[in-house]
């Protein structure tokens, strides 16, 4: 992406409290139109992993080695549960909730995950992700070095690739991409990390979805079909469906108070610049 278009709205992150960041935001059909940084230097994605991921058994769906309706986690869970943290597993495992009752976020959900894509495709984690998503949308620097809830590494020039796809998708079909991107048993109540509990706090397959929370991490004018995921070391992404624009930040500082005024304002001039 070198030779691209300049900052633009990125311009503010210029100032930011940070040692190293970089950042590019997409307008309709996934092309970029504003970048900022070193899009081709690698930062851990934290959770930021978790959409990357869901997308590799989203292809695993459509190519029918696994089900969003199949048996996964604790008893009465199925994949579906566990890519919309619905399973009743608490962060670190512990069985909080039955199925469908709470949205409790959930790294070992993920792990769960992990475990059962490998069951259905006869692959690892690390490497259905790069043959199936990795490799075709042309992410060469990014892969998976643990837990398919924290452990990816990437670039902003990368993430980009996959917001595109999820923009205007050709790796998987239209109606995969609208059902991941839609309310998954809607009306569950749970915790946002960094931002407390919320009635209801919405969530798809793999991204959170903005719905009626405030404040947000993202743009507070933004449409409520917002979707997207944001990481402990600083990192994010999100697409705003009804403006047609998109956004993915990744720095090497972790969220902590510092993000939650910049992000959203960051997120505010995106969606205010000239298309």
């Amino acid at each position: 992406m070198s030779g691209g278009p300049g900052p633009g709205p990125l311009a503010a992150m210029e100032s930011w409290p940070v040692d190293h960041a970089a950042a590019v935001a997409l307008g309709p059909g996934g092309e970029v139109t504003a970048a900022v940084g070193d899009l081709d230097r690698p930062f851990a994605l934290a959770s930021v992993t978790k959409p990357l991921f869901a997308t590799a058994v989203l292809v695993a769906v459509e190519e029918e080695s696994l089900g969003l309706d199949d048996p996964a986690g604790p008893e009465g869970s199925t994949v579906r549960h566990l890519l919309a943290h619905a399973s009743g597993l608490g962060l670190d495992g512990l069985e909080l909730a039955r199925p469908g009752r709470r949205r409790i976020y959930s790294n070992a959900g993920y792990d769960v995950l992990g475990a059962t894509l490998e069951a259905g495709t006869g692959l690892a984690p690390a490497t259905y992700l790069a043959e199936a998503v990795l490799g075709p949308l042309g992410m060469a620097t990014t892969a998976l070095e643990g837990s398919p809830a924290h452990a990816a590494t990437g670039t902003a020039a990368d993430l980009a690739r996959l917001v595109a796809e999820l923009m205007a998708p050709r790796l998987l079909a239209p109606s995969t991409v609208a059902t991941a991107t839609a309310v998954a048993f809607p009306g569950l109540d749970g915790l946002v990390p960094g931002y407390g509990k919320q009635r209801p706090n919405d969530w798809g397959l793999g991204v959170e979805i903005k719905g009626t929370k405030d404040p947000h991490w993202t743009a507070p004018g933004g449409s409520p079909r917002t979707y997207g995921h944001f990481g402990r070391s600083g990192t994010f992404l999100w697409v705003d469906p009804d403006a047609g624009r998109a956004l993915v930040v990744l720095t090497d500082r972790d969220f902590e108070a510092w993000a939650k005024p910049l992000w959203p304002a960051l997120g505010t001039a995106v969606l205010a610049a000239p298309s």
